[in-house]
């Protein structure tokens, strides 16, 4: 019976063991405070005043993904509370998942309406602003449908005082006029190379990961701008590379595989099929290829089907390969576009 219970009484720990090691680097890296943020200076300026004064208006965050909109509204609002009173005084919402006007109407409407408690000083023995309202984040709000968003203004204008609101959107065309009207606006640019190598060197160096410059550029030219992107990709890398034994390194084809880029090998057969020849001096668009007919050109498509290669990813490095050839006349350059 003893041995029974010894069992049973271990299963619980075992639970909720948590490794590290399995935690996603996107997270583990994710900026604490708005000075963290990358490549976006002018909000940052911006945002650095609301700490040191109560005065904080609605906000409207856009811009591409994985530029740092959402981490800069959750480190602001952990500089503004502390540890202790985050849990109470944020509400994060993703609102691709709870997009309905029940959710505005309960969910939203509820936290908005309680009043907030005054506790300056936390448990860390650090003394923070902790202003007299709540932080209501809605991450992904260009998902809400126009009847929810057209109710959460009446709410943003009935509970201002004590509550304030952050939409988070990839496309501010999204949100009704009404709405965003009421919101400051903070536009997100995608980082740049230089800002998105800085990250990623921090990043594999806490990790202990050895990456060269070449396994970076391929990063930042993968990820496009894209930082949380190029994180994922650089842990799967990682994860990838040390899953051997002994370990290998990694290299910029494994970061092309992990994130879907088709071999540029493949792109240039293909265009050569397709009768664009990309020959030493320039490049010739009416080659022999092309004046084999369609034949071919089937053929090879069907090559790459079997292939399972991505046909929007083909055809997106096919359209780079021929706009960026420094070759390529302008006014056919245009016409391509």
């Amino acid at each position: 019976m003893a041995f029974f219970q010894n069992q049973a009484a271990q299963k619980p720990s075992a639970k909720h063991t948590f490794d590290p090691a399995l935690q996603p680097w996107v997270e583990k890296y994710r900026p604490k405070t708005i000075e963290d943020v990358s490549s976006q200076e002018h909000t940052v300026a911006v945002l650095r005043r609301t700490l040191t004064s109560a005065n904080l208006p609605h906000m409207l965050f856009y811009g591409p993904p994985g530029t740092g909109k959402t981490s800069t509204i959750l480190a602001l609002s952990r500089q503004l509370f502390g540890p202790d009173n985050f849990r109470a005084r944020v509400l994060e919402l993703n609102a691709s998942d709870e997009r309905g006007i029940s959710i505005v109407r309960e969910k939203i409407k509820n936290f908005a309406r309680q009043t907030p408690r005054t506790e300056a000083v936390s448990s860390d023995g650090v003394k923070y602003p902790c202003p007299p309202y709540k932080i209501i984040i809605l991450d992904e709000a260009d998902s809400m449908t126009q009847d929810a968003q057209a109710a959460l203004r009446r709410i943003m204008e009935t509970y201002a005082r004590i509550t304030r609101f952050c939409l988070v959107c990839n496309y501010v065309t999204r949100i009704i006029e009404p709405l965003a009207s009421r919101c400051s606006k903070f536009r997100f640019k995608s980082l740049d190379p230089t800002s998105t190598s800085e990250r990623l060197h921090k990043i594999a160096t806490a990790e202990h990961v050895d990456v060269s410059e070449e396994v970076i550029s391929t990063l930042i030219s993968t990820s496009q701008g894209d930082l949380r992107r190029s994180i994922t990709y650089l842990q799967s890398a990682s994860r990838l590379a040390g899953s051997t034994n002994p370990p290998t390194p990694i290299t910029p084809s494994d970061i092309q595989e992990i994130a879907g880029v088709v071999p540029s090998s493949v792109v240039d057969d293909l265009a050569t099929t397709l009768g664009v020849e990309l020959v030493e001096n320039g490049m010739e668009v009416d080659g022999p290829a092309k004046k084999t007919g369609f034949e071919n050109i089937q053929k090879k498509v069907k090559e790459l089907v079997r292939e399972g290669y991505s046909g929007a990813q083909i055809l997106t490095q096919l359209h780079d390969l021929v706009i960026e050839h420094p070759t390529l006349p302008h006014i056919r350059r245009r016409n391509v576009h």
